[in-house]
């Protein structure tokens, strides 16, 4: 029960960089998941899909999923 207490600040800051870097593929997963269009429902589903399989679900989207992204000829900007 007082195992976690018995943890170093070396340590803590050892778990804490893991959970950090773990998190950073989900958070470039989803902010290219929003920014770009997708047929169909599969944006919504890969963002359940990053959301619910976090480091896998990343990993399985950039594996896969950026395929599927529609490609835009014609771009515009509104400003």
């Amino acid at each position: 029960m007082n195992g976690f207490l018995m943890l170093g600040v070396f340590q803590i800051i050892i778990i804490l960089t893991v959970m950090f870097l773990g998190i950073i593929p989900t958070l470039i997963a989803l902010i290219d998941i929003v920014r770009n269009e997708f047929s169909g429902n599969n944006k919504i589903v890969w963002i359940l899909v990053v959301l619910f399989a976090n480091f896998f679900g990343a990993f399985l989207y950039f594996s896969i999923g950026r395929k599927q992204k529609l490609s835009v000829t014609n771009t515009t900007r509104l400003t």
